[in-house]
């Protein structure tokens, strides 16, 4: 089968679908995991936050994906690489004691192994988001790009259910039948596996081979210093950006309150009633948190994406921020109150969520904003390593905070962070251009 012949309904689905799978297993999943065998706050929090550091630094060899080989090779060779990680994840993730679960005494070092393939799992991941969207751009015409937009987005949030939803659903329900919570994240790690490993394979020849994609290495350009000239000149022009360091602190501290509570969520959620938590089970974390706080947050993004074209960037900046901040009282409700009825917990989060949704479109349509002019796509992962350092910095202390001063505490700590976000709102929306944005 030719590559003109194969369709972009044939591999686009798919591909966003696995682009998310890992990023969610890595960063959402691993936390659900290691809270419900019994490691503390504080370590998980610190070890799972650590785990965004790839993200965080993939400018940095982001250039030699265009220079080795072809975009194909490396989002194919990716997925299969991570395919053997999750398989490898389920044969050595360890099994404590349930006395040792049910103390909340589990330690992080049992854990080294598994830690090791989440590194090179997210490692992988992404190196493969640089290919795939490099490829996505290769591959489709500038319609078919426009016309896919949706379709990859669409597909994203599906694998944040499958991954945030769907695979903790499965560990609640086989932890309530057999009572095994090892056990049960095990298979729920094998059913993963399959999953990705299917799509993997079917990716290996699927994927069309555009004529376009290829590697710069064999171009006379391409010597080596001329690589690194490139690389360096791509750094220094984005330093060198008028406002570069109000965009940088703008970045790192517009989602202050969401990265303190995204790793406190879910250990909120299933902590037992008289450590401050919910005492929700597994597969009702996975309905109210992974699937309807999901559908809300997806909802959220659609709407804010409306609403920005309609009124551009700068008129949306404030609304976007409040959004963005002030569902985190929904926590501080929930934490005090502890209901025990499903679905109103499950308004909190989806209130919550559809506010994040929402809010978070201003910041991605800032970092296209500043990302703009030579360079763009460049600067823009720059831009995205930034946004993954505010939220590894702030996740790595934000368990330890939690087991100094109690949920309640904490969730009213998350709220007063969200001054932090509409200072520096107050500050860039006075720099941004008032026609950026719209239709």
């Amino acid at each position: 089968m030719s590559s003109k012949s194969i369709s972009p309904w044939a591999w686009i689905p798919t591909l966003y679908f696995a682009q998310g799978i890992p990023y969610f297993i890595v960063n959402t999943v691993s936390v659900m995991m290691f809270t419900k065998l019994g490691v503390p706050n504080g370590e998980m929090a610190f070890f799972t936050s650590l785990l965004y550091l790839p993200w965080m630094i993939k400018p940095f060899w982001s250039p030699f994906v265009d220079i080795f080989k072809t975009k194909r090779w490396w989002t194919v060779t990716m997925q299969l690489l991570m395919a053997a990680a999750f398989i490898l994840l389920t044969v050595t993730l360890p099994v404590p004691e349930q006395e040792m679960i049910a103390s909340g005494t589990t330690p992080m070092s049992m854990f080294y192994i598994t830690l090791i393939l989440f590194i090179i799992t997210a490692f992988a991941s992404a190196t493969h988001d640089i290919a795939a969207d490099g490829f996505y751009m290769l591959a489709l015409s500038t319609g078919d790009q426009a016309q896919f937009v949706g379709i990859r987005s669409t597909f994203y949030r599906l694998s944040s259910i499958f991954g945030q939803g769907v695979l903790v659903a499965i560990a609640g329900m086989i932890e309530a039948k057999s009572g095994n919570i090892p056990m049960s994240w095990r298979i729920t790690m094998l059913v993963s596996a399959v999953v990705f490993t299917l799509v993997a394979l079917y990716h290996t020849f699927i994927i069309p081979k555009p004529a376009a994609d290829k590697s710069t290495l064999g171009e006379q350009k391409a010597t080596a210093g001329a690589i690194f000239a490139e690389f360096g000149r791509t750094f220094k022009t984005y330093f060198m950006k008028p406002g570069v360091w109000l965009a940088i602190i703008f970045m790192l501290l517009y989602r202050l309150p969401e990265a303190f509570l995204i790793k406190l969520c879910m250990p909120f959620l299933v902590a037992k009633q008289e450590l401050g938590g919910l005492g929700m089970s597994t597969a009702s974390v996975g309905i109210a948190y992974g699937t309807i706080g999901v559908l809300f947050l997806t909802i959220g993004g659609i709407l804010g994406g409306i609403y920005a074209s309609r009124v551009g960037l700068k008129k949306s900046l404030w609304v976007m921020a409040a959004c963005m901040t002030l569902p985190c009282i929904t926590f501080v409700y929930l934490a005090i109150c502890q209901p025990t009825n499903l679905a109103i917990i499950s308004t909190a989060i989806a209130i919550e969520q559809f506010g994040y949704g929402f809010g978070f479109t201003a910041y991605m349509l800032y970092m296209m904003y500043f990302s703009d002019g030579e360079f763009k796509t460049s600067h823009y992962a720059i831009c995205t390593a930034f946004m993954a350092a505010s939220m590894l910095l702030p996740g790595m202390v934000a368990g330890y905070i939690q087991e100094a001063i109690g949920y309640v505490n904490f969730f009213w700590m998350v709220m007063g962070c969200c001054i932090a976000t509409l200072i520096v709102t107050y500050f860039v929306d006075k720099k941004v251009d008032p026609a950026y944005g719209k239709k």
